[in-house]
């Protein structure tokens, strides 16, 4: 029977695999990260649909890295000239020329590092932006599902997959399609990967921390802007990356 505590009990050993597995890949990802910030650049993340999740986990919130832009197909029409009407297209994500404007419109440093987020790892969006960050020589971290990228085709004209290109892989340990309940007539039900990913951005957060402190620097992190003093705080950090960091309701 499916139920909320069946779920529950379905999610633990997830997570606890992921934190297991993952330790390494997260501390090369950290490194790169780290690097990247210390030395003046900025976190650009980016994820086409529920993966946006992930992107949203590390951007402008409390308790987070201040240096971080999200990177959204939201951006072709925001940022960029698109009319509204594109957005209304499911397949949007699946067009490699749409990652073009993305990462022009983000007009990221050389220093920048970037975090791209597909559970699939499929899709041209995804897979084109990742080609276009190596061939401008930024770290490239993905965050994806080894098991379902592995079990499905590329759409990508290169044959490539986002896992393909990076520099490190963070595997979300999220199942192929996803859901973790198996339904009696078929298919499954409540998804996982937005959990894992959750996790994965605080497991990166953390560790990105970690190595400021190490170094013996203080690392630019939001305050809630729900508490006094958070919006002094946090406009004095984001001020030192001027005309950098878009942030948007």
């Amino acid at each position: 029977m499916i139920s909320a505590q069946r779920y529950a009990d379905a999610v633990r050993p997830v997570l606890d695999r992921l934190v297991d597995t993952q330790t390494e890949a997260v501390d090369r990802a950290a490194d790169l990260i780290a690097g990247g910030l210390r030395a003046g650049g900025v976190l650009q993340a980016f994820g086409a649909g529920h993966s946006e999740a992930f992107a949203a986990e590390l951007v402008a919130r409390a308790g987070g890295l201040v240096p971080t832009n999200r990177l959204s197909l939201h951006d072709l029409v925001l940022h960029g000239d698109a009319p509204r009407d594109v957005l209304a297209d499911p397949k949007l994500e699946r067009d490699p020329a749409v990652a073009h404007q993305l990462y022009a419109l983000a007009a990221p440093q050389p220093r920048d590092v970037f975090v791209v987020a597909s559970q699939s790892g499929i899709n041209g969006s995804v897979v084109e932006l990742a080609t276009l960050v190596k061939e401008r020589g930024h770290p490239l971290i993905a965050v994806t599902s080894v098991e379902h990228t592995a079990r499905v085709a590329p759409r990508h004209p290169s044959g490539h997959r986002l896992a393909d290109l990076a520099d490190v892989v963070l595997d979300n340990g999220a199942p192929y399609g996803d859901a973790l309940l198996p339904l009696e007539g078929g298919g499954a039900v409540c998804a996982v990967s937005s959990v894992t990913a959750a996790l994965l951005a605080q497991l990166l957060t953390a560790e990105v921390v970690r190595r400021f402190h190490q170094a013996g620097e203080v690392p630019p992190i939001y305050l809630s802007a729900n508490v006094p003093g958070g919006d002094e705080h946090n406009l004095a950090l984001e001020s030192r990356y001027a005309g950098r960091l878009r942030r948007t309701a």
